[in-house]
């Protein structure tokens, strides 16, 4: 039988070399290159690549034909022609034209950091909003780089930088592609609408709304299972969790939160992602609480908090109520817990400790509940009775000639909404 193009497409396992290039620049940005190649290598196998050596230079300025110098080129070249590379990931974003003469002068694929981590989140889309924001996100990447790609869109065997919209589509002319990247936005247009009709219905049904968010790979997935018995992808990888997910949690007064885990952050993010995923992660916004989990034992763990507080400052989430989550103090020395700062918004946690579960839920509760109020009610009033229920935890009653004394421990939000209708019932001289 006759060789088919199909199977000339089998995706060929990436065996890359990574590089690093470490500029003035980069040190006033205050970001630790090291820890960045980390990542770089945890980013790699996420996408499924085998890393066979990093490769390190020092220079003050990008060189503007090949992002490295001229010797380190040489250098990665007899690297790869020794190792059997055939994949070359930059730790920083590259030109089109960058890409070319590198693809040129060493016979790689060229992929760089935004590029893979662009390609890890088509592999993890499912829901039809997480594939139209994954596709939006490489269209507008590639769209101002598609001279440079000509051989990484052409080569056979697929594997990283090749997911997604795929190679037919990028193949196309700019105005096909300006074409395609402005229907995606129709769709997602499509997608906010519905998605803000469901914010709307939930505020008006007073549903409370509590979002997990922090670095990728904190354990928040992890915490969402273990607080709501969720059926959630758990892995330990970047990136595990995409499309964002939201179940029950019941606290411990019995009313119940809608908890909501997002996409992980990480350092140079993007740009084109944070904006197409914008729709999903203003989730953020519309949530009552926010808790911040972060990998308690990471070494790095002050540089991702300020990765995580800057994104939700993008977002306009800043400003919103914050618990901090230092998960993973299984993980931690004694004197690591010691350092972490302690106090009202404070937790330090682990996601497999059942006591620490219920003090998770505890502090949710506290910090959405407002103060302790009583309602004097007139017996006839079943319905202020009902509402009561509704804007806080009743924590108890007693009868008074014809009327009810409820002593109720209020939420902020839930009272803010109704409490108009009960403020003249209020017992002054029961206010505690």
């Amino acid at each position: 039988m006759a060789t088919t193009t199909h199977e000339t497409n089998l995706e060929i396992q990436d065996r890359a070399i990574l590089v690093s290039l470490v500029t003035d620049q980069v040190k006033r940005t205050g970001i630790d290159p090291e820890y960045s190649l980390q990542e770089l290598v945890q980013l790699a196998e996420t996408a499924g690549v085998e890393v066979l050596e990093v490769l390190r230079q020092n220079k003050e300025t990008p060189d503007s034909k090949w992002f490295i110098g001229k010797g380190k080129v040489e250098e990665l070249r007899m690297a790869a022609d020794g190792l059997g590379a055939n994949t070359a990931i930059f730790d920083q974003e590259l030109s089109g034209a960058q890409v070319r003469n590198l693809e040129e002068a060493l016979d790689l694929k060229i992929i760089d950091r935004t590029q893979l981590i662009l390609d890890i989140f088509a592999g993890r889309a499912k829901t039809r909003e997480g594939i139209i924001q994954v596709e939006l996100a490489q269209l507008s990447y590639l769209l101002p780089r598609l001279s440079g790609h000509g051989k990484n869109l052409s080569r056979l065997g697929g594997g990283i930088g090749t997911r997604g919209p795929g190679e037919s589509k990028l193949e196309t002319d700019r105005r096909h592609i300006r074409d395609r990247i402005g229907e995606l936005k129709r769709q997602l247009d499509e997608v906010v609408k519905t998605r803000s009709l469901h914010r709307e219905r939930r505020r008006k049904s007073g549903v409370v709304q509590v979002a997990l968010v922090g670095y990728t790979n904190a354990g928040k997935s992890t915490l969402l299972k273990q607080l709501t018995d969720a059926d959630v992808y758990i892995e330990n990888q970047l990136f595990a969790t995409l499309d964002p997910t939201s179940r029950l949690l019941e606290l411990p007064g019995g009313k119940s939160v809608v908890l909501t885990d997002t996409v992980g952050f990480i350092q140079n993010l993007p740009h084109d992602l944070v904006a197409s995923f914008r729709a999903t992660l203003e989730e953020v916004n519309e949530a009552n609480l926010v808790l911040h989990v972060v990998d308690a034992s990471s070494p790095m763990r002050d540089e991702q908090i300020e990765v995580v507080q800057s994104i939700l400052e993008e977002l306009g989430a800043a400003g919103k109520p914050q618990i901090m989550l230092f998960n993973k103090s299984d993980l931690c020395s004694r004197e690591q817990l010691e350092m972490l700062p302690g106090g009202p918004g404070y937790l330090k946690v682990s996601a497999f400790n059942p006591e620490d579960l219920a003090r998770i839920a505890d502090t949710i509760q506290n910090e959405l509940a407002g103060d302790t109020l009583t309602f004097r009610i007139p017996s006839s009033r079943g319905d202020l009775s009902s509402l009561l229920y509704r804007v806080g935890d009743v924590l108890d009653q007693s009868f008074e000639e014809d009327d009810i004394l409820y002593n109720v421990r209020v939420n902020k939000d839930d009272y803010e909404k109704w409490g108009y209708m009960l403020a003249e019932f209020a017992d002054q001289a029961g206010q505690s």
